[in-house]
């Protein structure tokens, strides 16, 4: 820290010199990293200056353009060396405003792939050998609070959508869990918190992704996806830091299921995730972590036009899950992979695929054998049911399904299932004259407003 405060007054006292405000600083280093004039915020150029922000990444550019006299620390980020400061990169991004947010976005953005760097073996050791003075005592005992709140934050997400807990998970990030990554602890203990700190960080990436754009609209412009992007990758490098190829894992997967998510000129990137996330998974013995990657390569496989591959990684994922019958499952987030979910999930591969009837069967099996019982899950599978019946011809069918999506729904801030009731409306359109159409319209109209 007190290097930091160093190089900001040096950032000062060269700005002064030069007759330069925040705005003309954050100009000229977008400009000299190739980014442009706009490449950073003024807010952050300022930041900078007074010492709130790490140069990190921009040191060598400062350097440049304001001719310092300070060399790049070998523990700093600077451009083309391997590793970064996760914990407080993640801690940044959690504590940012939006503006100094985009900002930090732009700096460290780029290709999803990229974004995941390769992660630094030494940090957590880095971490342990370099602790400040007067640092937090941290043991397990902060270790297992972080998951606990994962836990009771993620049932609560599950339940209503991921927007009604999101700004709590953040806020718990940077305030509680912060303090705890810049405490003191062992190389044992780092581990552990590392990995807690990587499922809380996926929880947040997830909780963006469930918001979908209606965050962009109202708050100042911030990107949710963008956001759930780098928080997922975060989730990946803490998890690989902390030698947790589960966990690596599964922040692998919530960045193929985005990818998967945002349509078919994503698919080869969706695909690519995936193998790295089944890659990643190779030797793991839980049977639900297995089906859950394996069915996340089977939906990429599916939606990148590789049907014999996508129904080789289905069946692998099916005897994996039939594996799980009577086991209890256990408190990592793949482990939460049941029985039910992976037929929601084999449902909609084989719509994917065209196998329509087997799709209904599945999500059928989902609902009424499996019971999934959280409202934001049941109101997605009975979404995506009404669709099936309706592309199979039976439009009664999908009414009553979707009369029931309806009633499932209310109350659940959740992009699934605003995409499900705006593609309800649209479907159901050339049915305007058939009874009870126009009363589901009026339903589903009224459920959009209210997200």
């Amino acid at each position: 820290m007190e290097r930091v405060q160093g190089i900001a007054e040096l950032i000062q006292e060269a700005c002064d010199n030069r007759g330069w405000g925040p705005a003309k600083l954050a100009r000229e280093l977008g400009i000299a990293e190739g980014r442009g004039p706009a490449g950073m915020g003024r807010q952050y150029a300022r930041k900078l200056m007074i010492g709130e922000r790490n140069p990190d990444y921009w040191l060598p550019y400062l350097i440049q353009v304001l001719d310092l006299d300070v060399a790049p620390s070998r523990h700093m980020t600077v451009p083309g060396k391997e590793h970064a400061d996760t914990a407080a990169d993640v801690l940044t991004l959690g504590r940012s405003d939006a503006v100094d947010r985009r900002s930090f976005i732009t700096a460290s953005g780029g290709a999803t792939l990229s974004l995941l760097g390769v992660p630094d073996a030494e940090a957590i050791t880095r971490r342990v050998e370099n602790t400040p003075a007067g640092a937090v005592r941290v043991g397990r005992g902060e270790v297992s609070a972080i998951l606990t709140m994962v836990r009771t934050l993620g049932d609560s997400a599950a339940e209503y959508g991921g927007s009604h807990v999101r700004r709590l998970a953040e806020t718990y990030l940077t305030d509680s869990a912060g303090p705890w990554l810049n405490g003191r602890y062992s190389v044992t203990t780092g581990r552990e918190l590392w990995a807690a700190t990587s499922q809380l960080a996926h929880l947040i990436g997830w909780m963006y992704q469930d918001e979908g754009e209606k965050e962009q609209r109202q708050d100042h412009g911030e990107d949710p996806q963008a956001l759930a992007k780098h928080y997922y990758a975060y989730a990946y490098r803490l998890a690989a830091e902390a030698e947790e190829p589960e966990l690596a894992a599964t922040a692998l997967r919530g960045m193929t299921v985005q990818s998967i998510g945002l349509g078919p000129r994503h698919r080869a990137e969706a695909f690519a995730l995936a193998e790295k996330c089944v890659e990643h998974a190779k030797g793991l013995a839980d049977s639900r972590a297995v089906a859950y990657y394996e069915s996340t390569f089977a939906e990429a496989a599916a939606l990148d036009g590789n049907y014999r591959l996508a129904t080789r990684a289905l069946t692998a994922s099916q005897s994996a899950i039939e594996r799980t019958a009577g086991v209890p499952p256990g408190h990592s987030w793949a482990s939460h992979f049941t029985i039910g979910r992976w037929a929601h999930a084999s449902g909609m591969i084989l719509a994917t695929m065209g196998d329509l009837a087997g799709a209904r069967e599945q999500l059928h099996q989902s609902l009424e054998v499996h019971g999934l019982d959280r409202r934001r899950s049941r109101a997605s599978v009975l979404g995506n049911l009404g669709e099936i019946h309706l592309r199979q011809g039976d439009l009664d069918g999908a009414l009553t399904v979707w009369s029931e999506f309806l009633d499932c729904a209310e109350g659940v801030q959740s992009a699934r299932v605003r995409d499900a009731a705006t593609d309800m409306r649209v479907r159901l359109a050339r049915y305007r004259s058939v009874a009870g159409v126009s009363t589901l319209d009026r339903r589903a109209a009224a459920l959009l407003a209210s997200q």
